[in-house]
């Protein structure tokens, strides 16, 4: 729990810390600027809320790691969702108001996650987990949408340390392998997920897990 909640903090401050010229730069997801992304993290926070308060007797059908789907191929920005989430994030026009946004629905978030018994079981995407679960997956959502914040953005401040060593083993137990000591967290995640190219000397390094690799996780 309170990891999600370091890590959440994180991200919605290097939000609220970007000039606003920021917003319409690139982001690391295909096709999304950094405004896109920004509204992404609003609808995040959005589901984090309703699953919250949607609370189940059923047994749990996943856990932090199978949580995850993972997908053939690649995300392009195409798909309806991906396209509704730019044009929400043009209809704010100035970044100051989607940024009062991303604090006002994601500090709501992030008191209701620090209110929510671990072990309540909560419904959300047709599934059962427990909070405590669900806010352990969502660490590595904001692990990795921070990693897409900042990909073009030099000077705005990257995701807690702890954060990215807690979302690197999660990645390793979805993939069920370790990656190689010589790389370091952030490069594992980008790596792993597709979010950047493998060097040659990665890919000899990494061995029978380059097969496996990346994960496109949804």
């Amino acid at each position: 729990m309170d990891l999600f909640s370091r890590s959440w903090a994180a991200v919605r401050t290097a939000v609220a810390e970007l000039p606003d010229e920021d917003f319409a730069k690139p982001s690391g997801c295909a096709g999304w600027l950094v405004r896109d992304l920004v509204c992404h993290l609003v609808i995040d926070a959005q589901d984090v809320l309703i699953t919250l308060v949607t609370p189940t007797e059923a047994e749990p059908t996943r856990d932090a790691v199978t949580y995850w789907d993972i997908a053939a191929t690649p995300p392009t920005g195409d798909e309806p969702l991906d396209a509704l989430t730019v044009r929400l994030a043009a209809a704010y026009e100035e970044p100051g108001l989607l940024k009062f946004h991303l604090d006002d629905v994601g500090s709501a978030a992030g008191r209701a996650a620090g209110l929510a018994a671990p072990g309540l079981r909560v419904g959300t995407r047709g599934e059962v987990l427990t909070a405590g679960d669900y806010l352990r997956a969502y660490v590595l959502e904001w692990t990795l949408h921070h990693l897409d914040l900042v990909a073009h953005l030099p000077d705005a401040a990257g995701p807690p340390a702890e954060g990215l060593a807690r979302s690197r083993e999660m990645l390793e137990r979805i993939v069920g392998a370790a990656f190689p000591a010589s790389f370091s967290d952030r490069a594992a995640l980008l790596v792993g997920t597709g979010r950047r190219a493998t060097t040659d000397e990665e890919m000899a390094e990494l061995g029978e897990l380059a097969a496996k690799l990346p994960l496109y996780l949804g």
